[in-house]
């Protein structure tokens, strides 16, 4: 029996409301393959279209027969274009497939992965943010016929079918807050999460909470949440996907995309496309093709840890066997995540059991019912640690160390050393050390009071007989000593813009009537700054490290770790050798030790000369190592921000990784007690201050610097509105309590070392 036979058999006794329905069908199929291909006529689908427009139109006017045989011919020819389509999806071609409006959605994977739900937070337009969902969810498996039941927090981006007040599913501050909160509730439930990640990116807004500030929040919480987390992955848009990204597993669908930019975003970059101007669609689909967003690619990079297969043309709404892998796999990831953490012999038994399924059909049952709780202490400790080392190891390898040949060995053989002094002083003498020091304060203390009582008249009678002479109290040596702009105990470095005799106007002139500046002046004697209204003018990075720290103190360390081009994008390598060679330095991110008035501290430094201070896997590798150290040494950590331009684009989600990899690192070094503070200046937007900048609790601004998410820019081209000239300004910062000071240039060592010694306390380190 041929297949034209089996189609027209499988006609037989369909009524006229139900064949309208297989030509509704077809016409979707027909506009679905013409949105991936981005040409309304590919492979001839104007005839296609207009062949099924007029069926449905005449639908009274065929026979029966008639119309089954033209249905099956159009069947044919449509299921010949769809596998021509899926042999040669282009990485945009998938971009189309994500974004398409027949694309499934949170809400249908609620329906059909959870056996039922209740959402939390609002529903619909009273939601709390509508583009982010949050339900109590129960998911069934089925062992040897019986039925076993688990409790799952479910959270994730809602992109909806067409409602406006979901924004596409672009969180705002208050939605990725939301997601946090419930984030809380599981884990003091002790149930696990499940992650839906359908974002092109967060929302763009400073309004309290802020984008950047509260992405970070939500990573900083995540890295230690004490329940097992699963991650799936459809549209993956930068940090507005790592606000719920940070996951023990990360799954990935087959024809999904994760990625640090829109390829339009990195179009409109790399062609320095004008506000307003078209963005040619060659460029956009040669970066989309450079920045390696595929699922292929992203488990290649090592950015997620499995792919979920969908049909040749991407899972759509009603894809029930597409649903019915996905459950299967949330599952066995989370079994997995929970095995982990109890025994590692069940763990491998069951990934050589999952192996032997690779490629296979779900199976209808499952062979054990794996509990998901991890409740006990060990348990805890485990799923931490193992979430902290996945972190730590992800994009290793995508940037280059330098040989360091002898003096390499010395210095790890020296680190090594040093490490375990260390621990011998602060781990094992520190805390008896401190205890003696308890026991003879309290004795001592007893002891005054005693002596006190015993000496106090026969010294009132010395007194009286033998008065003394009122002498002047000790100064102590520097104090009282400030004058001019810093502690003088050097001659401040000078910047070389001194050397131009010329004078500039300060952009506040026309407000405050501030006079011209003679430039050796302004840049001398002033620090860049206007004295009349406190403009600071942009000074180099050189002129902070020669000034705001002890003389001789910096020392560098890692400087040997070089950024790299690792996806090959085109062009990058000459750029990057531009900037190895203008700046002396391999990287946009310099990490040293030094001192601020004889306080020992570490620091990291991201400068605007290289990259514009954009963050990639070296960059992100150096902070790891700096923060690292910092915890070794116990001593306080600055992160100083010269400038960020955010996230390196060229380095794809290398880049964004470093997001969650970083804010880790942080948090390890405050969970152990260290002191962390960090201080903006100049322009700091985007991932950095969305992760491990952010999620300090003490952050700073020197004046007249921005801070903020996205640029004016991005937020008009995002929002549709307009944004005022001051919406960054470190001052609005300070309203929204997003930094807790602003700064002056001149007084910055005198702020950082009192910060140093009133968020530290009397040892700099907690513990």
């Amino acid at each position: 029996m041929s297949n034209q036979q089996e189609k027209k058999r499988s006609f037989d006794g369909l009524n006229m409301a139900e064949i309208g329905k297989l030509l509704k069908q077809l016409s979707d199929r027909i506009e679905y393959l013409s949105d991936i291909k981005g040409d309304p006529n590919w492979g001839g689908l104007n005839d296609l279209r207009e062949e099924v427009n007029e069926l449905r139109d005449h639908i009274f006017d065929f026979k029966e027969d008639e119309i089954c045989r033209r249905i099956n011919q159009l069947e044919d020819r449509l299921s010949f274009l769809e596998d021509r389509a899926a042999k040669d999806l282009t990485p945009w071609q998938i971009v189309n497939i994500v974004r398409n409006p027949q694309r499934f959605t949170l809400q249908d994977i609620l329906d059909n992965v959870y056996d039922s739900y209740t959402e939390l937070g609002g529903e619909g337009q009273c939601n709390v943010d509508p583009a982010v969902v949050v339900a109590r969810a129960t998911i069934h498996r089925r062992v040897k016929g019986k039925i076993y039941s688990h409790q799952v927090m479910v959270i994730g981006h809602e992109k909806g079918r067409g409602e406006e007040f979901r924004n596409g599913g672009c969180a705002k501050p208050w939605g990725n807050a939301k997601a946090l909160q419930y984030m809380k509730v599981a884990e003091t439930e002790g149930i696990p999460i499940h992650f839906f990640i359908f974002t092109p990116g967060s929302y763009p807004i400073e309004d309290y909470p802020g984008a950047a500030q509260q992405i970070a929040r939500n990573l900083y919480a995540m890295s230690k949440l004490k329940v097992p987390m699963v991650a799936f992955i459809s549209e993956g848009g930068s940090g507005g996907a790592e606000a719920i990204g940070l996951a023990d597993i990360r799954l990935m669908a087959s024809h999904g995309y994760y990625s640090v930019i829109s390829p339009e975003g990195a179009a409109a970059i790399e062609g320095k496309i004008r506000e307003g101007q078209r963005v040619p669609r060659e460029l956009i689909e040669h970066c989309a093709e450079q920045l390696k967003l595929t699922a292929k690619d992203n488990l290649k990079l090592g950015t997620i840890d499995r792919i979920v297969q969908e049909p040749p043309l991407g899972a759509r709404r009603d894809d029930f066997s597409f649903f019915r892998r996905l459950r299967y796999e949330m599952i066995r990831a989370t079994d997995e995540v929970v095995l982990k953490t109890k025994s590692l012999r069940a763990f491998r038994s069951y990934a050589l059991k999952r192996q032997s399924e690779e490629g296979k059909e779900p199976p209808e049952e499952f062979e054990v019912f794996i509990p998901w709780n991890v409740n006990i202490d060990l348990e805890i400790e485990r799923l931490l640690e193992l979430r902290s080392k996945k972190y730590r190891e992800i994009s290793k390898g995508f940037y280059h160390e330098e040989s360091q040949g002898i003096s390499g060995k010395l210095k790890k053989a020296k680190e090594f050393a040093s490490k375990g002094y260390y621990e011998i002083r602060y781990g094992l003498l520190r805390p008896h050390k401190r205890h003696v020091q308890k026991v003879l304060e309290e004795v001592s203390g007893e002891g005054q009071v005693f002596l006190r009582t015993v000496t106090e008249p026969v010294k009132a009678a010395y007194d009286f007989v033998f008065p003394q002479p009122n002498r002047p109290q000790k100064i102590l040596k520097g104090e009282g000593q400030e004058r001019g702009i810093f502690v003088d105990e050097w001659d401040f470095w000078t910047s070389p813009l001194a050397n131009e005799d010329r004078t500039v106007t300060c952009p506040n002139a026309h407000k405050y009537g501030c006079l011209d500046l003679w430039v050796p002046d302004l840049y001398g004697e002033f620090c860049g700054v206007c004295p009349t209204c406190g403009h600071h003018f942009p000074l180099e990075y050189q002129w902070y490290l020669e000034n705001l720290f002890d003389k001789g103190s910096v020392r560098e360390f890692n400087q040997h770790i070089c950024s790299i081009n690792p996806l090959g994008f085109k062009g990058f390598d000459e750029r990057l050798k531009r900037d190895i060679k203008k700046t002396g330095r391999r990287s946009a991110i310099i990490t040293f030790d030094a001192t601020v008035r004889g306080i020992k501290l570490v620091v990291a430094m991201l400068f605007s000369n290289f990259r514009n201070g954009t963050v990639g896997a070296a960059e992100g590798e150096k902070f790891i190592r700096a923060c690292e150290k910092a915890k070794v040494t116990r001593r306080p950590f600055l992160a100083y921000i010269h400038t960020t331009g955010g996230i390196r684009i060229h380095e794809g989600t290398l880049g964004v990784i470093q997001m969650p990899r970083c804010t880790m690192a942080v948090r390890e070094y405050i969970d152990s007690g260290g002191l962390y503070i960090v201080v903006y200046d100049n322009n700091s937007y985007a991932g950095p201050v969305a992760s491990f900048l952010g999620c300090s609790p003490y952050q700073f601004a020197i004046r007249s610097s921005r801070i903020g998410f996205a640029g004016p820019r991005v937020i008009r081209e995002t929002t549709g509105q307009e944004v005022p000239p001051d919406y960054h300004s470190a001052k609005n910062a300070l309203k929204r309590g997003h930094i807790q000071g602003i700064w002056d240039r001149r007084e910055f060592r005198k702020n950082l070392y009192n910060a140093l010694m009133q968020m530290g306390g009397p040892h700099l380190y907690y513990r």
